[in-house]
């Protein structure tokens, strides 16, 4: 058993290693005047950088959370190690050989557990990357060249290739010194039913995964084989020790000076795509290693970025334009408001990752692709109101209730409000009925224990009734009970989609199987004879009402007052139809859907010219 490490040693590391590169691989620092630099702390959430550097004296300290010390203090706390292991890691990286003290007979010059693991995992990445050169390894090299990557860009990735046998790199690792354990605990084998090590990964094609140190810490191995036994496509290694896959994103260690230098990080799905930005010139992309994008990912991001300036920086997920993406993207709203930076979503939308689309198209597709971004909260509250109908008011009122607490989750207040404005116009709503919406929604939340919208009961209030358009249906009804005479063709050539209540379209549908309000010839029998035709008691009882309410209309012109009211019915329908048509107007895409694009502007100009002439009559008459 190993004894304490030696001072000669703990001093030899502090000297070899750089306070400012083993903090800098973490932190984005700044500097902050002489021998200081700065950065966002990595052990607590800020927004405004606390975190200080003293270069000259291997020296950390945050003044937000109180957190300090040397380099060797830096490695324990974000790593979770002990003060030995954080002593062997440091010593790996900085070739500094360490001696031991009191640890009984063979003591000296043994090595720590983490660090003999690391050492395990180097090997078999040198191990795998020569393989990928054999002869049985051609499936792997093939795979590779038909997407576009090349012996180069194999090895500056450092792909490599598992071969068969179920021991291959067991054998090779045992006749380096490692143990079995050792092999077992780093991921790289596994014990077999007859209790030897066999290898975790098989004829597979297999990609490092490092720290933004550039240490190796486990691998993804991807399906090369129609018969392999495990029908994954990727593999992972597993969790240890040494590799945690919420903490790790694949290629942050070549992405993190240009993600610093940029402001700018772009998250795709996998190895490959990863690889294809790299090579396009998009070298601020990385990848989650085999699970979801997660909190401790946000910090990683933030802390390359240097997360703290809201006018600068930005954070890019690639998404396909297809429901699965929709999806996708309204998962990572949860993560939005983590970030001080701009996030976006970068669409393909014919649903190719970006290593298809180098395929297909080259690297500038792909810097196009990125160059496209739109803001993430724009493509996740289309997505979500696309799910519904929204040509009908029932649809976009359902629409805006599932939208709302995407809305209510933007902290910003300027950008939650313009956010209420596009939504109105996306639904063809007025932007009051939104906003009301949001207000209900924020202040019903606590009440309601979290539920949602649609889980809520619905209040009268929330049908959103047009009363100007009601008032004018009413009257135009009383004109045509009481003046048949005058409202004749005029209101017969109305039709259901000019009456918005239901009771006054069942009225509608009463006068109509009366025979249309010019059959009246007696006024008398005229509204007995409507008043039998409706099916409601509610409307039967409103028949005789409306029958001898006065109409609105002061002094002469009885007669230009009733065309005005049906002017108006037609005026309000035809804005109805604009909001309509303008809401789907500003969700088609002109380029992508230029035909439905185009006549949707023939029929707006159409509704505006029609509206013009509708009000201009209706002052004329006044």
């Amino acid at each position: 058993m190993a004894g304490r490490i030696s001072d000669a040693s703990l001093n030899a590391v502090r000297d070899a290693a750089s306070i400012v590169d083993v903090v800098g691989s973490v932190v984005a620092l700044r500097p902050a005047g002489s021998d200081r630099m700065t950065g966002l702390c990595p052990f607590h959430d800020e927004k405004r950088p606390s975190f200080g550097v003293r270069p000259s004296m291997n020296l950390f300290h945050c003044f937000g959370c109180g957190a300090g010390g040397d380099i060797i203090d830096f490695i324990r706390e974000i790593d979770s190690l002990s003060f030995a292991e954080a002593v062997e890691q440091l010593a790996g990286r900085y070739n500094v050989t360490l001696t031991y003290e009191g640890g009984g007979s063979g003591a000296n010059r043994e090595t720590g557990k983490r660090q003999r693991l690391s050492e395990a995992i180097k090997a078999a990445a040198e191990f795998y990357a020569e393989q990928l050169s054999t002869a049985e390894a051609r499936i792997g090299r093939s795979f590779l060249t038909e997407r576009g990557f090349d012996r180069a860009a194999a090895e500056h990735f450092g792909v490599g290739y598992a071969p068969s046998g179920w021991d291959t790199l067991s054998k090779h690792l045992r006749g380096r010194g490692f143990s079995t354990d050792e092999l077992v605990d780093a991921g790289l084998a596994k014990i077999g039913t007859r209790g030897t090590p066999t290898d975790r990964f098989h004829r597979r094609l297999v990609w490092p995964i490092r720290e933004t140190t550039g240490g190796v810490v486990g691998f993804g191995a991807r399906r090369l084989h129609d018969d392999d036994q495990i029908t994954a496509k990727y593999l992972n290694t597993p969790e240890t020790i040494l590799f945690k896959k919420s903490h790790l994103l694949y290629g942050a260690d070549l992405a993190r000076k240009a993600i610093a230098s940029r402001s700018q990080a772009v998250v795709v799905e996998g190895y490959t795509d990863v690889m294809a930005c790299h090579l396009s010139g998009v070298e601020t992309a990385v990848a989650t290693c085999g699970t979801a994008f997660g909190e401790d990912h946000v910090k990683l991001l933030r802390r390359l970025l240097h997360d703290q300036d809201e006018s600068r920086g930005e954070v890019v997920f690639t998404f396909d334009g297809d429901q699965a993406g929709r999806n996708a993207a309204r998962k990572a709203m949860q993560f939005d408001q983590r970030f001080v930076v701009q996030t976006f979503v970068a669409i393909e939308r014919e649903g190719r990752d970006p290593c298809e689309l180098r395929q297909a198209a080259g690297d500038v597709a792909v810097r196009e692709l990125v160059a496209g971004r739109v803001p993430l909260v724009d493509f996740a509250l289309r997505g979500t109101i696309e799910a519904f109908d929204l040509d009908s008011f029932e649809g976009r009122t359902a629409a805006l209730r599932a939208a709302v607490p995407m809305l209510a989750g933007i902290k910003e207040q300027v950008l939650r409000n313009q956010y209420a404005v596009r939504l109105s116009g996306w639904l063809g709503l007025e932007v009051e009925q939104v906003q009301a919406q949001l207000r209900e929604f924020s202040g019903d939340a606590a009440r309601n224990g979290g539920r949602t919208p649609e889980q809520r009961p619905v209040r009268p209030r929330e049908r959103s009734v047009d009363e100007a358009a009601i008032s004018a249906e009413r009257e135009a009804i009383k004109a045509a009970l009481q003046r048949p005479g005058l409202a004749g063709p005029a209101f017969d050539a109305l039709e259901q989609v000019h009456f918005t209540h239901p009771v006054h379209r069942e009225v509608l549908e009463a006068i109509v199987a009366a025979g249309g309000v010019g059959s009246a010839t007696d006024v008398g029998a005229w509204i007995a004879r409507v008043a039998t035709g409706v099916a409601s008691d509610e409307t039967r009882r409103l028949v005789p009402a409306l029958a001898v309410e006065p109409l609105r209309y002061a002094g002469d012109g009885e007669e230009h007052y009733i065309a005005s009211v049906v002017d108006r019915l037609q005026e309000l329908h035809i804005s109805r139809r604009i909001r309509e048509v303008k809401a789907r107007f500003q969700r088609t895409n002109p380029v992508t859907e230029a035909d439905v694009f185009n006549r949707m502007f023939g029929e707006l100009i159409a509704l505006e010219e029609r509206k013009r002439q509708l009000s201009d009559r209706s002052i004329g008459s006044a």
